[in-house]
């Protein structure tokens, strides 16, 4: 159950990421020559309207390519004749079968669109994973509410009670950052590891009031805590509410990917903190056994939760600027804009393939990193 559960939402992400590419391209007259969900050796396949639509042996990401773009990966040895003309070849029509006539001489190149077309190409797979995710938010407002940032309980002796904070109250925004769900608190307090000081504001009857934190130390769980216990106040959504919540659910889920890519950049978080494919699947078979007894909704609803998660992860982390990724090709388009030329294909192509090398290196790692995890 854990590798079919991890496959179908795996799978659910990686297609839309790669259809978000694919629609723009095809509205744009750029040829999709392969569109493909997992890596590795080709399992199935069939090809309509010029295109390969492929199923790979590992489900772990997928590729959408295009006619005359550098730096293909995933090509199959029968298909090496076809690389020599920059790009690949498509079915001449009526044709014998086998016959093919080299791309560059039918048009819809990558390469030949202009380049806010490409920009609007590439940004469209990151794009959709987030939309995905604010959409499937909808439904897991509507169905469970949401949580008040409203306090429930404050700790004896601690940093919250000091400051005067009280249950009932509902804080509102934290150094200046607005608060909109209860998990928001708990995201920040966490981030406030290294024990700064830091501004709590909130209501209380109608009235606004801000105080100034300073968490206390624990030795026995070696961080600080300023004293919040439980969690916010339920809040079921209904009508214009689901959409209001819907959005904060996803802006929840967005900032805590930033913020853990921020924790990580600075040493909050180790290699422990970052799973690969493994750890996703060991998480999503862990997630189901605990929630399993409750019933196929509660599963369901369970396993969207992580399609959230995990789409709107896949859209940021694929917007960084960095080889191989979508971010990092945008940033040569965006050059290309600025410098008024495409900054050579061969050599772009160079860059994104050592990235591609690195990007790799570090999933072996993360890989075993993660079956260490398992087994210790």
């Amino acid at each position: 159950m854990t590798i079919i559960l991890f496959i179908l939402i795996f799978g659910v992400i990686v297609l839309s990421h790669e259809f978000g590419h694919f629609i723009v391209a095809k509205k744009n007259g750029i040829h999709v020559v392969e569109f493909a969900i997992g890596m590795g050796p080709t399992l199935l396949h069939i090809d309509r309207g010029g295109t390969k639509y492929s199923i790979k042996l590992l489900p772990f990401g997928g590729a959408c390519m295009f006619e005359g773009e550098e730096g293909l990966s995933g090509i199959e040895e029968e298909d090496t004749d076809r690389q020599k003309h920059g790009g690949v070849y498509r079915e001449a029509g009526r044709e014998a079968e086998g016959a093919f006539l080299p791309a560059k001489d039918q048009g819809g190149s990558f390469l030949e669109a202009s380049v806010w077309t490409r920009i609007a190409t590439i940004f469209a797979g990151p794009f959709v994973n987030l939309m995905m995710g604010f959409l499937i938010a909808l439904i897991l407002v509507a169905y469970r509410g949401t949580d008040l940032p409203v306090i429930q309980m404050v700790s004896e002796d601690s940093a919250a009670e000091e400051a005067g904070l009280m249950a009932g109250d509902v804080i509102t925004r934290m150094n200046g950052e607005k608060i909109h769900v209860y998990r928001e608190v708990r995201l920040n307090s966490m981030l406030n590891s290294d024990g700064k000081d830091f501004t709590i504001s909130y209501l209380r009857d109608k009235k606004e009031y801000s105080v100034v934190l300073t968490p206390r130390y624990s030795e026995e769980d070696d961080r600080y805590y300023i004293g919040l216990m439980g969690v916010g106040e339920y809040m079921p959504c209904k009508g214009f509410s689901i959409i209001k919540y819907g959005f904060y659910e996803s802006e929840y889920v967005l900032k805590n990917t930033i913020k853990s890519l921020q924790m990580l950049v600075t040493g909050k978080l180790g290699k422990d903190d970052v799973s690969g494919p493994v750890g996703v699947a060991s998480y999503v078979g862990e997630t189901y056994e605990s929630v399993k007894e409750y019933g196929f909704l509660t599963v369901l609803m369970t396993m969207l939760e992580l399609v959230v998660i995990l789409s709107i992860n896949l859209g940021i982390m694929n917007l960084l600027p960095l080889p191989a990724l979508d971010g990092g090709r945008l940033v040569f388009m965006f050059f290309e804009v600025i410098r008024g030329k495409p900054v050579p294909p061969e050599k772009e192509g160079l860059v994104h393939m050592a990235g591609l090398i690195l990007f790799f290196l570090l999933m072996i790692f993360v890989m075993y990193n993660d079956i260490m995890r398992l087994i210790r």
